[in-house]
């Protein structure tokens, strides 16, 4: 897997939606409640039942999204001791949960640092190329657009699943379809693994082509040990949304400029 690093391809204001979400993404995962402690090994048994609480109630779960079948009985955050020893209480739900605004937060949830990660590295090099496209409040529906194509559509090849979906991957591989139509030809420098990590400067359409090969390939359960565990159908569904949402501005997008040597930064917005 190829890990891009920067795009050559400068933008004429400041993507502020692109960086509101990235801010967000952060805050959100850091104030998870029990999430940074059990991801740094340390959490206790109060916090994991108290952050398998918050999922439950935040987190998309399939079958609530397709059959609005809310569970009768919920991790309720408390923990309690039973005939195998202490563990996290179940009980009533004592809260009321919509299926459709569980996607929205969802978007906003990670459940680990790499994961949190690699999805804001993606947003940070291609987020804001198509948010200077689309212009500000156009982005921000397209984003939120996405990512529920991403969520329904791993819902329904997974209707009966009750594991809880989280992750922001379904809106930004939206992007990433949206980049690739919108600026296919733009330079992109990637590290590549090979014994060392190599620095290249590839083509966008090769770099999210390749992308998009592996997830259909892993979505389809090759290549993977446990397909289920990674959503990557709900990355192929958004890839293609953003794909389909970003063609109608193609003819009026502006090619990239042609990159002159290592262009980072500053540099890179006084290429020609």
């Amino acid at each position: 897997m190829v890990i891009p690093v920067h795009d050559v391809n400068p933008v004429r204001g400041t993507p502020w939606v692109t960086y509101a979400l990235i801010v967000a993404n952060f805050l959100v995962f850091v104030f998870t409640p029990g999430l940074v402690g059990s991801v740094a090994g340390d959490a206790n048994l109060a916090e994991l039942c108290h952050y398998e609480a918050f999922l439950d109630h935040y987190a998309a779960v399939p079958q609530e999204l397709l059959h609005h079948r809310l569970p009768r009985l919920v991790p309720t955050g408390d923990v309690g001791l039973g005939p195998q020893g202490p563990g996290c209480v179940i009980g009533p739900p004592g809260y009321d949960k919509s299926p459709e605004l569980s996607v929205l937060t969802a978007m906003f949830l990670h459940g680990s640092w790499l994961h949190l990660l690699g999805n804001m590295l993606f947003l940070w090099i291609f987020g804001n190329n198509v948010e200077d496209r689309m212009g500000h409040i156009r982005f921000t529906l397209f984003y939120l657009v996405c990512g529920y194509v991403g969520a329904y559509g791993f819902a329904l090849a997974n209707s009966d699943s009750a594991d809880p979906l989280v992750g922001a991957s379904g809106a930004i591989a939206g992007v990433l379809g949206a980049y690739l139509v919108l600026f296919p030809k733009a330079r992109v420098w990637v590290l590549v693994p090979f014994l060392i990590f190599l620095p290249l400067r590839l083509p966008a359409w090769i770099v999210l082509g390749f992308w998009f090969g592996i997830q259909a390939v892993y979505s389809s359960g090759q290549g993977v040990s446990q397909a289920g565990t990674v959503a990557y159908l709900a990355h192929v569904a958004g890839f293609l949304a953003g794909m389909l949402i970003a063609w109608p501005l193609k003819p009026g997008t502006p090619p990239p400029p042609e990159p002159r040597g290592i262009l980072f930064g500053r540099q890179a917005r006084r290429a020609p």
